[in-house]
């Protein structure tokens, strides 16, 4: 039983069928056609590993480096300029954007979501990660209904990710 495990490590294109009759264990090689590549293991040799084969693995770029770079999930800032961008090429519209400086300084540019808003120079926001996949360079999202940025007016659906307030019921 320990040789048939031995030849499958030692050999692993060619399978074993292992039968066992009375007393004796009888190793009938039975080569099968694979229909995917044979290549060797990929196991590096010695001579690979001496010019420096297994480089290390690139680390993966933040989406939201400022953010991270202090390991906060938010950060407030002030809005420097508020303006419009065009997205990127099969989309078209106009995205609501803002040069925000944050608190520990550094200038962002930040997607403001929903319709209409009442964001301007000088407005205190709260600043969230993310990106906004059609806009270039827009790697963060601002927090509606969060310090100076007001929620979304007449949202039904998904207020909490527009900081809209339940609407009251009418008095029947």
């Amino acid at each position: 039983m320990a040789t048939s495990v031995l030849y499958r490590f030692l050999m692993p294109s060619v399978r074993f069928q292992v039968s066992v009759s009375s007393t004796k264990f009888a190793f009938k090689p039975q080569s099968i056609r694979r229909n995917f590549s044979v290549t060797p293991t990929p196991f590096a040799t010695y001579n690979q590993v001496v010019k420096g084969c297994r480089g290390k693995q690139r680390a993966r770029k933040a989406v939201s480096p400022a953010l991270r770079d202090v390991n906060a999930p938010e950060l407030k800032g002030v809005c420097l300029k508020v303006g419009i961008t065009s997205p990127k090429k099969p989309n078209s519209g106009q995205r609501k954007t803002a040069r925000v400086r944050l608190s520990t300084g550094r200038v962002v540019t930040c997607y403001i979501p929903g319709e209409g808003h009442n964001v301007q120079q000088h407005s205190v926001v709260l600043v969230r990660g993310g990106r906004s996949q059609d806009c270039p360079g827009v790697r963060y999202h601002l927090v509606r209904g969060a310090m100076d940025l007001g929620g979304v007016g007449n949202r039904n659906t998904s207020r909490s990710k527009y900081g809209t307030k339940k609407p009251k019921k009418a008095a029947a």
